[in-house]
């Protein structure tokens, strides 16, 4: 079963304001999201669910997922479908053009880290004791 880090009550008080009707599936998404892009390479005390134990690190995590959701609202693309299939667009005078096969979705700015994901998981609470980011171990 997926991890999901932050509710639809954390989501409002991070942005001060409720989320859309679907909220909870996107903080779901948001989650698996930073899973595959931050979380994983990040040192924690975690549960057996693999949710942090630690509080501060908890609701950093809250408020990265906050953050990342909110962040796919703005810019209304989370899947990067928005960025695939044009190969040429016109309007007048303007001509935007790109290579079809080298377009995946994944440049779309919907899937990309917010930057203040980054900002929740830098707070100056957050030493080392508590949380490690960008750690790399090999078996």
């Amino acid at each position: 079963m997926a991890r999901v880090y932050a509710t639809a009550s954390q989501y409002e008080a991070y942005t001060g304001a409720p989320g859309p009707a679907d909220i909870d599936v996107r903080l779901r998404r948001a989650s698996q999201f930073l899973d595959r892009e931050v979380f994983r390479y990040c040192v924690y005390a975690k549960d057996d669910g693999g949710l942090p134990t630690d509080a501060l690190v908890a609701q950093a995590f809250a408020d990265a997922t906050s953050a990342q959701a909110e962040w796919g609202i703005d810019v209304g693309d989370t899947t990067g479908a928005a960025g695939v299939g044009w190969g040429r667009v016109e309007v007048g005078s303007v001509r935007l053009e790109r290579s079809l096969t080298a377009t995946s979705g994944a440049d779309a700015p919907g899937r990309q880290v917010a930057p203040a994901v980054w900002d929740a998981l830098q707070a100056p609470d957050l030493t080392a004791d508590r949380l490690m980011i960008g750690v790399v171990v090999s078996c």
